[in-house]
């Protein structure tokens, strides 16, 4: 077996993984850090998101919102020192609904975030928009924060008018927008490693805890086995965080949820280019013909298809051609994270059909879809749909996942947070709102019975 000395190990290189790493090397000044992952960087879930970013959290408590806002600041920071690498901008989520009953939801969602720290709601009246700012389609300085709840059907047809003309409504939420995934991933990587960051390609398949810490790992390499003698351990494993902690004898409370999303080409022009995020408020019914429903009630395994859907079908233009992102979570079935991913053949069916409630344009391709491609990857989370960072009950083995589907936007701030548990760094107001011992706490168990339905997952 061979042997090899580190400061840190980081299992997973990964969003979370590449994060934590940057910010030990570049900021923490730790040079020798090692990165284990089986596959490429960045390749198991992190660049099949849809690169999306937002400051807009529910409660209880600041703790999402304030981080969420820190690792914008990181961002924000990182993208004006590289040029805009990873083209972050700032069109912000618009909510939209067609239902008048629900126009008082979405008004207290905004309040609650403005509480929290997301920044002011300003309400626009019918006959009073005036004073609304559209969101640029490039870039985020200068952009307001807080929320734009739009009541003006006049303002809101000229300004989405890629939406229904039903729509009474929508709340654009402004600290939130895209990035390249792939690129700023790639750059905090190339950075990590320039300061001192190292990458081993292989498994993690032991973690030495002799007398109650980390001693050290085993990794199965192409190579063969290889020991890493370290004092730190850093679980970024993503979907297989759970495996991970397994062998350091550290049961998380966490499970895997998988999501597909379907990239497809808009040769119609539906989806406005310059467009935000764009998410229905609305349950949907999805569309069929009356030969299509007597065919789909006919057909056991697809009477569900008739069957109203969740609100939260979402979607957004993608790059500089006429590519359109489609996503929606309305199977949320806990299971082991295996790869490649079960194929869902209705899946471009079901996301084109309910996202032409929202966008009628793609209507027309009803019936003839064109051809798209369908990725995804596994949502890793805790029941109440926080991340877990920090330290364990074995000394020397930290965490950093269970960021769910908001990864690419929290893993800066994530990162940030874990190196300053390692390097015993001073800790931000919200540090505890993300340790594992949070579950030790009886009144925080005691929260958890009673949590809020929302969760924040789109």
């Amino acid at each position: 077996m061979g042997e090899s000395t580190a400061e840190v190990v980081i299992c997973g290189a990964g969003m979370a993984g590449v994060a934590a790493a940057w910010h030990l090397t570049t900021r923490a000044g730790i040079r020798d850090v090692v990165l284990v992952e089986e596959g490429a960087p960045l390749s198991l879930t992190s660049d099949k998101s849809t690169e999306c970013y937002r400051n807009w959290w529910p409660g209880p408590g600041d703790a999402m919102v304030a981080l969420a806002n820190r690792s914008i600041d990181l961002m924000e920071r990182l993208a004006d020192a590289s040029d805009n690498r990873f083209r972050m901008n700032r069109r912000g989520y618009l909510f939209a609904t067609a239902d008048p009953a629900r126009v008082g939801d979405l008004e207290a969602a905004a309040r609650e975030a403005e509480s929290l720290g997301a920044g002011a709601l300003r309400v626009h009246p019918a006959g009073g928009a005036g004073a609304y700012r559209p969101a640029p389609a490039h870039g985020f300085a200068g952009q307001p924060d807080g929320a734009d709840l739009l009541l003006d059907r006049p303002t809101i047809r000229r300004t989405f008018p890629c939406l229904s003309p039903d729509t009474v409504a929508v709340l654009h939420a402004r600290r939130c927008g895209w990035v390249s995934a792939q690129q700023l991933g790639m750059l905090l990587l190339e950075e990590a490693r320039a300061a001192g960051a190292r990458l081993v390609r292989g498994r993690m398949t032991a973690i030495d805890t002799t007398g109650g810490r980390v001693r050290g790992a085993t990794v199965e390499t192409e190579a063969g086995a290889v020991r890493l003698s370290t004092g730190t351990i850093v679980d970024a494993a993503g979907p297989f965080a759970r495996q991970v902690a397994g062998l350091a004898g550290v049961d998380l409370p966490i499970h895997c949820e998988g999501h597909l999303k379907l990239s497809v080409p808009d040769g119609l022009g539906a989806v406005d280019r310059h467009a935000p995020l764009l998410l229905w408020a609305d349950p949907v019914a999805l569309p069929w013909s009356d030969d299509e429903r007597e065919a789909l009630a006919a057909e056991p395994e697809a009477r569900f298809l008739l069957e109203p859907f969740p609100a939260g079908v979402h979607g957004r233009p993608d790059g500089e051609g006429n590519t359109v992102l489609l996503y929606w979570t309305y199977h949320t079935e806990p299971g082991e994270p295996v790869f490649p991913m079960r194929e869902d053949p209705w899946l471009p069916e079901i996301l084109v059909r309910g996202m032409s409630a929202m966008v009628p344009g793609l209507r027309g391709y009803l019936g003839r879809l064109p051809r798209g491609y369908v990725d995804g990857g596994y949502y890793a989370r805790t029941r109440e749909n926080r991340p877990l960072v920090g330290p364990t009950p074995v000394e020397g083995f930290h965490l950093s996942c269970a960021y769910s589907g908001f990864g690419i936007m929290m893993a800066m701030a994530g990162g940030e947070l874990l190196a300053a548990h390692v390097t015993g760094g001073e800790l931000p107001h919200y540090a505890p709102a993300f340790r594992l011992a949070r579950y030790d706490d009886p009144d925080y168990r005691a929260l958890l019975e009673r949590w809020p339905s929302g969760d924040g997952q789109l």
